[in-house]
């Protein structure tokens, strides 16, 4: 081959080439399916538009749980971003998205390789033509690069990539929304705990009074002041008390190590005593307004949602490499390297061997498998959208939830408050009253539990507000992002 032809063959192979590249991909091209979403939430004093300049303006909501301005829980927080498993499992999936987005891209390239062979041969004599010969033996040296391209005509490989890219996303807002709901839990947990503990408070200091009342209830016995049977009615609420303590303690025990397995401790570390500071719930700041979102930035704050999202569009672009593979693939191939029978010849200009090839595959009779795999991702994709329309509706049910919550936990801790006043005041006017024989002790009891059943009441209020505010940042999208 003249070096005329060779150059007519190259620019021949060079325009094919553009050719086949500028074919586009098969498949349908990703678009967002069409929601129907409300203008505004309902009206709520907690996302007032009035407020939205002021949180806006001067507030970062990242790190929403510094809010509750508590350092135990603060630090419980970043213990478990740290090394909550749940969390690092998430970290290593993205780590594995990432790698097949590798290996996706690396498919659209071509491959470069070598090949390098050291052969001695004996060529058989009765295929030489000649005459009674004995054949011959030879060494034969080979030394080239080799190149191999699958030309992407019908868009295989780039929804291939299309498809690893939006898996990565997929990964990333995975590994957010985990993030978030272990966050959330972990801060609902220990308000949980503080709530355990107070409750153990309470009863531990209505145990101290009911301890003292029934020794001076025992003492006024022995002096005839007072007949048995209100002796044994102050022996009795004393015992009903002291019975609370044991699964209290237990519940608070198990709170510990829910907390404990969340922030991702070792089991030697779980099996150990741990303590928390007095702080109790009255002294957790609870704020006061909430990061100003509307219906429509929802889609793009909560990660649930965008990975949802991003699993829609993947399916969408395996419905593209479905379609592809009922197409036949284009190969090329090209060698360059040298041929000699000895080795010191293999660089020599007249060792060069080259080759230029293509070639074509593609399925003939399959009897309806590639059309199968086209409906089974077409399938895919419809329950991946309904999955995704779900998610949608689940979130925003989330936050009318959490508002509605957040609003009723608000008018429940006033409400308490009122109730705890003036249980107290009855209670202290009670034990005068009984003090100075005016009412029968049963009625003091009355008053005492009537005092005890509001504390407890208060706390779960407390709590209850606290988690419902923990609840509204995370169907907010909790400032992941």
């Amino acid at each position: 081959m003249n070096s005329r032809t060779m150059s007519r063959f190259f620019h021949g192979l060079l325009a094919l080439l553009a050719l086949l590249l500028s074919g586009c991909a098969l498949g349908p091209h990703y678009r967002a399916p069409d929601l129907e979403l409300p203008a505004a939430w309902p009206p709520n004093d907690v996302l007032d538009v009035q407020e939205r300049s002021v949180l806006d303006a001067g507030e970062d909501w990242r790190q929403w749980w510094v809010e509750f301005g508590d350092p135990d829980l603060d630090e419980l927080v970043n213990r478990a971003v740290a090394d909550n498993l749940d969390i690092r499992m998430q970290a290593a999936r993205i780590q594995e998205a990432r790698a097949r987005l590798g290996f996706s891209t690396a498919d659209q390239f071509p491959t470069v390789g070598f090949q390098a062979d050291a052969v001695r041969q004996r060529a058989s004599g009765a295929v030489t033509g000649v005459p009674h010969s004995q054949g011959t033996t030879v060494n034969l040296f080979t030394l080239a690069g080799v190149l191999n391209y699958e030309v992407d005509i019908w868009g295989r490989a780039a929804r291939e990539r299309e498809a690893s890219e939006a898996l990565l996303r997929e990964s990333g807002f995975t590994h957010d929304a985990v993030r978030l709901s272990v966050i959330t839990e972990v801060v609902a947990t220990y308000f949980n705990l503080k709530a355990a503990q107070r409750e153990l408070d309470i009863t531990s200091e209505a145990l101290n009074i009911l301890e003292e009342t029934y020794r001076l209830q025992t003492v006024r016995f022995r002096y005839g002041e007072i007949d048995e049977l209100i002796l044994r009615q102050a022996e009795t609420e004393l015992e009903a008390t002291r019975a609370l303590l044991p699964p209290r303690i237990g519940q608070l025990r198990r709170l510990e190590g829910a907390l404990g397995v969340l922030t991702g401790l070792s089991p030697a570390e779980l099996m150990a005593e741990r303590e928390y500071d007095a702080r109790d719930l009255t002294q957790i700041r609870n704020p006061e307004l909430v990061p100003q979102v509307l219906p429509s930035e929802l889609l793009l704050r909560r990660p649930d949602i965008r990975a949802a999202e991003a699993s829609l569009q993947a399916a969408s672009a395996r419905i593209g490499i479905a379609q592809a593979q009922r197409l036949p693939r284009l190969n090329l191939a090209a060698l360059l390297g040298a041929n000699a029978l000895e080795i010191d010849d293999l660089f020599g200009s007249s060792a060069q061997v080259w080759n230029l090839g293509i070639g074509a595959a593609g399925p003939l009779l399959d009897f309806g498998r590639n059309r199968a795999r086209v409906e089974t991702a077409q399938a895919q994709y419809l329950q991946t959208e309904a999955g995704y329309v779900a998610t949608v509706n689940l979130a925003f049910n989330e936050v009318r939830d959490a508002l509605v919550l957040h609003q009723s936990t608000m008018d429940q801790v006033e409400a308490v408050s009122r109730q705890l006043a003036i249980a107290r005041r009855t209670e202290e006017l009670a034990n005068i009253r009984y003090r100075q024989g005016l009412i029968r002790f049963i009625e003091f009891l009355d008053a005492h539990r009537s005092r005890l059943a509001a504390e407890q009441n208060l706390n779960n209020a407390l709590r209850d507000r606290l988690t419902a505010t923990a609840t509204l940042f995370k169907a907010l999208g909790g400032g992941w992002g």
